[in-house]
């Protein structure tokens, strides 16, 4: 499964070009009644699946897992941090600008490398990890497929979709370019500096997935642990194999990873309905009493995650299965993609060529 990362790199190469062009046209991924793409009632219905299932569930096991870890550092019960987690996003979101996100997410960013130093300080087999690494092995069979999916689900995500194309026009927003006359077209060099950045960020979090694969390859599937349900089970379970330093980065990469993952799931979540509802005041940029049912669906879905971890639910399952559900969704919406940014009406200039992918 490690290569699994590999194989999906050119089409978040392709795939990155096509999110970063589809905001080229001045608004969001679908500009509403200029979208010729939006097929009802399949356009909405895909959307509320996306948000409803994937991103609110993925919203409550971020936060259940950042709730657990933080309760193996301080003692203090989960039950305690998961409100405290959700209400400091709310406030995140709701009462910081813009640009402040943007800052604090680039920051959070490096706490991604704790989980590429566990990999060395578990001292896997190195000759075996490479093997495993570039010599194929495929299995035709229920899970190594499902497992395959789930991958392609957490990698090519139908909310990246959505988050990508709205945030490019959040910078626009940002730089002054409050307009759509004035954000649409874009020259050969921003899109080259739009693209560089996607990449760099896609690369990223595939060398991430591949260290974090690599670890609990080499330490709890070794071992023979495969039915881990909990955060705080693999955590647990991963300090007797990989000693306390291991561990304790392990426990932090989950906080930092949540911090910056449900504030990506909740607002993509909004720019879903919100596209689809065809809401102009809809935009991180806005304060919330000028964007209220924006800031109204953030709400919920973070307060809907957040219940389902009080109600109990398996968050390990809850990751699988929306994996599982974002890989079934992204081929549809790629192709919806790929038809609106070859579309020269509403792309104009900066219209792509059919076969990016």
């Amino acid at each position: 499964m490690r290569r699994s990362g590999l194989l999906f790199c050119p089409s978040l190469d392709g795939g990155g070009s096509i999110y970063v062009r589809a905001s080229r046209h001045g608004d969001r991924l679908w500009p509403g009644k200029r979208d010729p793409h939006t097929l009802f009632p399949v356009g909405i219905v895909v959307r509320l699946f996306l948000v409803a299932i994937a991103n609110i569930f993925n919203i409550g096991a971020d936060l259940g897992g950042m709730a657990e870890a933080t309760q193996m550092i301080t003692g203090i019960r989960a039950y305690f941090w998961a409100p405290l987690f959700a209400a400091l996003i709310l406030g995140l979101l709701f009462w910081t600008s813009y640009r402040t996100m943007a800052r604090i997410f680039k920051w959070l960013t490096l706490i991604l490398f704790a989980y590429i130093i566990t990999a060395f300080l578990v001292r896997p087999d190195w000759m075996a990890v490479m093997r495993a690494t570039f010599v194929p092995h495929v299995e035709f069979s229920k899970q190594y497929m499902a497992v395959l999916v789930g991958i392609l689900g957490t990698t090519i995500s139908p909310y990246l979709f959505f988050w990508q194309a709205a945030q490019e026009v959040e910078e626009d927003r940002d730089r002054g370019k409050t307009t759509v006359a004035k954000r649409r077209g874009a020259t050969n060099k921003e899109l080259g500096s739009a693209r560089r950045d996607f990449i760099t960020g896609i690369l990223l979090s595939n060398t991430v997935m591949y260290f974090l694969i690599l670890t609990t390859a080499a330490t709890l599937n070794a071992q023979g642990l495969k039915d881990i349900e909990t955060a705080k089970q693999a955590a647990e379970a991963l300090r007797p194999l990989a000693g306390r330093g291991a561990y304790l980065l392990f426990t932090l990469g989950l906080i930092g990873t949540g911090m910056l993952a449900v504030p990506v799931l909740a607002g993509s979540c909004a720019y879903v309905i919100a596209e689809a509802a065809k809401w102009r005041s809809a935009s991180l940029n806005l304060e919330p009493k000028l964007a209220g049912k924006f800031y109204a669906i953030i709400g919920v879905s973070i307060a809907v995650g957040l219940a389902f971890d009080f109600a109990g639910f398996n968050a390990v399952k809850m990751l699988f299965w929306s994996a599982i559900l974002n890989g079934l969704l992204a081929p549809p919406l790629v192709v919806m993609v790929v038809l609106l940014t070859s579309d020269k009406k509403v792309m104009g200039h900066c219209v792509g060529p059919v076969l990016s992918l």
